[in-house]
């Protein structure tokens, strides 16, 4: 491994400085050693982190005058300024614990990494310790819990699609440890292929990130970094949490281990999955719903003097059964589908047996998605700048099992190829002038296998843009911008499809096939735009900001949207695209006050986003009002095209009284408005065109933790912690053809406690959580549901409509420390 990173490098280094300095110390926080704290000279690529004891050491430092930033996650950051000689300068720090993020160093947003409070556009950040203390099913479910302004379309609890501010799909794009995640993102029917046991933290940008990451960021940026468990040199250590879940039977463990030697990193994850169906208190046990996820991650990385560099490899496996929502119509139990074609009746099927809701073993009708991951990350010092270059591949293969009397025949089998290219360069500051240039992109090519559903065509994708960036600080203004072009290729060929006499569907076939008929004709386009923002940060005081940017982002119409004619499986849609569809354009204005004071802290962010060319989903009726059916069972589902505004606001107020260190309270506020401007349609439909589908209700979050400090016994840490989940009723939706219906509001109470325990001598052995979500088993059905529309009848007798969200869930939880 170590000659094959050798081998890569394409690095001599022949800047050496006649005299060098060395700056070292420690860093404590109440006396006690803070191990793992980040120590770097701000502007400069000088870094490095404590060791376990709270030790550090920066060498080879060009003698000057710099400015020194100690910082951790929970506490105040330390700015001190240092003169660094050509001897050995001992300069230590005690850091403060508090709430206060503005220190906080992001690396998401821009190309160097920089403080949150610098950076004008919104950011917000979850650590570790957020994730771990609520009860999540995925990754993107603890981000909605912890962000506001970020919701996500559901399918079931293990299926969560990332919506900012009202807009998802392929305008969020999801990053893992700074590498674009690319699955099958057009579809609602599987969530985002990452463990989220093995996350240190998360970062998302609310608005348009095209300037650093090009298409699909119109709406923001989710990067996900990886947790890698640190330890001492030549010691092996790690981490093993287990999990439970009470409503659906959710069984989880996952063991991560890391080894460091001198210079190199190792580190290693594997997780495991398993869940029955979930339950809530007007449909009883959900049929359908359960799921089974493996993961296997490792990395090896080395630090030298010169960077790093980073090989990292993930291997994703999920099982995720397939609901449709068929009942029986008066006793509203769950049906099986048995028979296919005519002889299947949707309305007589035969009841799920009892014993099949709580089983752990997958039904015949499943979807199973596979992602593997192999990635390079390396960076060099160059002088007084940095070199960044990220190598990827990337492989996404989706198979949906939709045919009961044929169980091993995929209706859907799609593999996806995808390589990620990024290449940036940061010189070194010139004249107090931060700049950064790059130029990143993908490589894509998806096929279909042996398939009876073609909803998508075979299709290839070229993706490159670059981008010019700039930040400088005038007294009290940190002023940032930057532009950017991009330019997206995509083809396919005539694409044919024809009888299969060996099952009796439909298999693709070749051009020449006298029975073949042309689902998708050949296309070839080219897409292109410009984006850029420029932003502003005000700093009032070291603890009160005004932050103002406006951003043009761009987005690149994605495969269903122009090319789609056919069933996806899952989602039980015929969807219909419109290869004339032009890219997305949009123009946000953001406006933030900020306020990190004494006792409290307090955040509101106000935003406008106009957007020329918005694809959205409607349903499709006939002329007399009918849904259209192409395929029975399955809803009909085309493309439109218009502009569209958004415009709304986030409101955070938490109070942290330092004279009571043991309270804590927590409130945020989002609301998001979303307004089809088709003024056309809106005349045409009477009104029901107003509105923007899958816009989030009012959401008020408002949580109070207490902590015992000291230490009781075994115990340590101890917290208890409850709150309240209030979304409004959303009357504000897409109405036409009943695309969206209107959904009533509702309040969920959720609760937790936790604890450390620790050995006699001080060392952790682990964290335990007891927490629980809908503790009133509320029935409610979120608006962002899409189990919400799988319901085959007019009338119920119970008067409920869809399949509802879940009920009571308790989870218990361990973090073993190794």
């Amino acid at each position: 491994m170590r000659c094959l990173i050798t081998c890569l490098l394409i690095f001599t280094s022949s800047t050496l400085y006649a005299q060098q300095g060395v700056l070292a110390g420690k860093v404590i926080s109440g006396g006690s050693s803070l191990a793992y704290a980040s120590v770097s000279l701000q502007g400069t690529t000088y870094g490095t982190t404590t060791d376990g004891n709270g030790a550090y050491k920066l060498a080879r430092i060009k003698p000057g005058d710099y400015v020194a930033v100690f910082s951790s996650i929970g506490y105040f950051s330390q700015h001190i300024k240092v003169h660094i000689t050509a001897d050995t300068l001992v300069q230590n720090a005690e850091l403060k614990e508090g709430s206060s993020k503005l220190n906080e160093v992001v690396i998401t947003g821009v190309s160097r990494a920089t403080e949150l409070r610098s950076n004008p556009v919104p950011i917000a950040v979850l650590t570790k310790k957020d994730i771990e203390q609520n009860v999540n099913s995925n990754i993107i479910e603890a981000i909605t819990k912890g962000v506001p302004g970020v919701t996500a379309v559901t399918t079931g609890p293990n299926i969560s699609k990332p919506f900012i501010r009202g807009l998802g799909y392929n305008r969020v794009l999801t990053l893992y440890d700074g590498i674009r995640q690319e699955g099958q993102q057009w579809g609602d029917e599987h969530g985002i292929e990452v463990d989220q046991y093995g996350m240190a933290r998360a970062e998302v940008i609310k608005g348009p990130a095209s300037l650093t990451y090009g298409s699909d960021a119109l709406a923001g940026v989710i990067n996900l970094i990886p947790y890698i468990p640190a330890g001492e040199n030549g010691r092996l250590n790690g981490d093993v949490t287990t999990e439970y879940h009470t409503n659906n039977g959710l069984i989880a463990s996952s063991l991560g281990l890391a080894y460091k030697q001198n210079d190199w990193k190792y580190a290693f994850r594997a997780t495991g999955k398993t869940a029955h169906n979930y339950h809530n208190q007007v449909d009883g046990y959900v049929y359908n719903t359960a799921y089974q996820e493996y993961i296997f991650s490792g990395m090896a990385r080395v630090d030298k003097q010169w960077g790093y560099s980073q090989f990292s490899a993930a291997a994703y496996n999920n099982k995720q059964e397939i609901p449709d929502g068929s009942r029986d119509s008066l006793s509203r139990r769950f049906t099986v589908q048995v028979a296919e074609g005519d002889r299947d009746d949707i309305k007589n099927r035969p009841f799920v047996p009892n014993e099949w809701l709580t089983s752990y073993g997958m039904t015949p009708l499943h979807q199973h998605i596979q992602h593997y991951r192999i990635y390079n990350k390396t960076e060099v010092k160059v002088g007084g700048g940095i070199f960044d270059a990220a190598l990827g591949w990337q492989q996404s293969i989706r198979r949906e099992y939709n045919h009961p009397t044929q169980p091993q025949q995929a209706g859907l089998y799609v593999t996806l190829n995808t390589i990620n290219y990024d290449f940036r360069f940061s010189p070194q500051i010139w004249h107090g002038w931060e700049t950064s240039f790059g130029v990143n992109g993908i490589y894509q090519n998806n096929t279909s296998k042996n398939a009876t559903d073609f909803p998508i065509p075979d299709y290839n994708l070229f993706d490159i843009g670059g981008f010019a960036f700039a930040k400088k600080k005038f007294g009290k203004v940190d002023v940032s911008g930057g532009i950017r072009y991009d330019t997206r290729h995509i083809n396919w060929n005539d694409f044919y499809v024809g009888p299969n006499p060996a099952n009796g569907f439909e298999q693709k076939v070749g051009a020449d096939d006298p029975a073949g008929n042309l689902q998708f004709p050949s296309f070839s386009h080219n897409y292109y735009g410009i984006s850029g923002s420029l932003g502003l940060t005000y700093n009032v005081s070291e603890r009160v900001l005004l932050k103002a940017n406006i951003a043009r982002g761009y987005r690149a119409p994605n495969i269903t949207e122009i090319g789609s004619n056919g069933l996806d499986p899952g989602a039980h849609i015929v969807y219909l695209g419109n290869r004339n569809f032009n890219p997305e354009f949009s123009l946000q204005e953001d406006v933030g006050f900020i306020a990190y004071l004494k006792d409290a802290d307090l955040a509101l962010e106000v935003f406008n986003n106009n957007i020329d060319n918005y694809i959205y989903q409607s349903r499709l009726d006939d002329e007399n009002g009918n849904p259209v059916i192409i395929v029975p069972g399955n809803t009909t589902y085309q493309y439109q095209q218009s502009k569209a505004r958004l415009y709304g606001a986030e409101f955070t107020f938490n109070v942290h009284p330092q004279a009571t260190n043991w309270f804590e309270l927590s409130n945020s506020l989002a609301y998001v408005i979303g307004l089809n401007k088709n003024e056309k349609l809106i005349e045409q439909s009477n009104g029901a065109a107003k509105y923007l589908p899958f816009i989030p209700p009012f959401h008020w979050q408002s949580d109070v933790k207490f902590k015992l400090n000291g230490s009781y016994g075994l115990f340590s840490k101890l917290w208890l912690r409850t709150g309240i989940d209030l979304f409004a009723a959303q009357n504000r939706y897409y109405a036409l053809n009943d695309t969206e219906t209107p959904t009533p509001g509702y309040t969920l109470v959720h609760a937790g406690v936790g604890a450390s325990i620790k050995r006699k001598s001080g060392k952790p052995i682990c964290d335990l959580f007891i927490q629980g979500d809908n503790l009133f088993d509320v029935a409610y059905q979120s608006n962002l549901n899409r189990l919400k529309y799988f319901e085959y009848y007019n009338a119920s007798p119970n008067g409920r409509s869809g399949i509802y969200n879940m009920g009571r869930n308790v989870s218990f939880k361990v973090v073993f420390t190794l």
